[in-house]
Parts: structure tokens; C-alpha cells; sequence
């Protein structure tokens, strides 16, 4: 089992920067790939990026050149660093984290970017 918790989302203007945090306890050793996901109204949950056990990453294109995804495996801690945020941004972000048997999700954590 792996526990998950994101925090750090909140309310930013077009422009601005946010950082979220998803830390990670429980089976955190068999844990292969993370991501980070989000969900506006009314649409389907789609991946953000995602980073490995190699700490290669790869992110969806609109947000190419806009986020960062990074871990801290000291602190069990996977972060996204969000600059330049749109208002098309505004969604629930989750992290997810792959083992290699099981999917685990956090509960999520609200970014609204507006003015």
C-alpha cells in the first residue's frame, strides 16, 4: 500500500507561479513511475507528466516549458513547479504513484488561475 498527499494548490493569477508537493509513505520502495494528473470541469482526467525511478520525465505538450515535475526521495516528496499559468490551467491536480501491481492516487489538491 502507498499513501499519498498533494498540497500547494490555491488561487494564482494569470502569470503567476504555483508549487505543489505529493508525499508519499507507506510501500514507497516498490513505487516504479509517479505523475502528476489533472481534472477540470467537465472533462476528463488527463496526465500532466510523469517521472521514473531514473528521474526521467516527460509532460504533455501544453504544458511543456510551463512545469517541472521533481522528486526529493530524501523526503519521499514529488513536486510540479507551475510557471506561466493560464487560466486553462484551473483543475484538480493528483499525483499517482505506479508500482508495479497497483496504481495508488492522492486525493487532489485545487489550482484556479484567475483574475
Amino acid at each position: 500500500q502507498v499513501q499519498l498527499v498533494e498540497s500547494g494548490g490555491g488561487l494564482v493569477q494569470p502569470g503567476g507561479s504555483l508549487k505543489l508537493s505529493c508525499a508519499a509513505s507507506g510501500s514507497i520502495f516498490q513505487i516504479n513511475v509517479m505523475g502528476w494528473y489533472r481534472q477540470a470541469p467537465g472533462k476528463q482526467r488527463e496526465l500532466v507528466g510523469s517521472i521514473n525511478n531514473l528521474e526521467h520525465t516527460n509532460y504533455v505538450d501544453s504544458v511543456k516549458g510551463r512545469f517541472t515535475i521533481s522528486r526529493d526521495n530524501a523526503k519521499n516528496t514529488m513536486y510540479l513547479q507551475m510557471n506561466s499559468l493560464k487560466p486553462e490551467d484551473t483543475a484538480v491536480y493528483y499525483c499517482k504513484a505506479n508500482t508495479p501491481w497497483e496504481g495508488y492516487w492522492g486525493q487532489g489538491t485545487q489550482v484556479t488561475v484567475s483574475s
